[in-house]
């Protein structure tokens, strides 16, 4: 099982911390954020393959900003998918 613990940056959560499993996503944990929308993220992903949520997520804004707490989670996954 793999651990991460990501910093997110232009948004409101503080930290990310994804498990995996080979390439599936077992668990998201968003610290900070929009308490419904990063549960509600984090519960869609969970048992995906990290290869589908990051095609799904990334790209995704917030308003006016240039990112969103699921295109971090997506930059996140990139990250611990590059650390095999």
């Amino acid at each position: 099982m793999k651990k991460l613990r990501y910093i997110p940056r232009g948004v409101c959560s503080r930290a990310i911390e994804i498990e995996l499993e080979g390439d599936t996503v077992q668990s998201v944990r968003f610290e900070g954020g929009c308490s419904g929308n990063t549960q509600g993220v984090a519960a869609l992903v969970r048992g995906m393959k990290a290869a589908e949520a990051i095609e799904r997520l990334s790209g995704i804004r917030c308003g006016f900003k240039s990112t969103s707490c699921p295109d971090q989670l997506a930059s996140a996954l990139r990250m611990a998918m590059q650390q095999e």
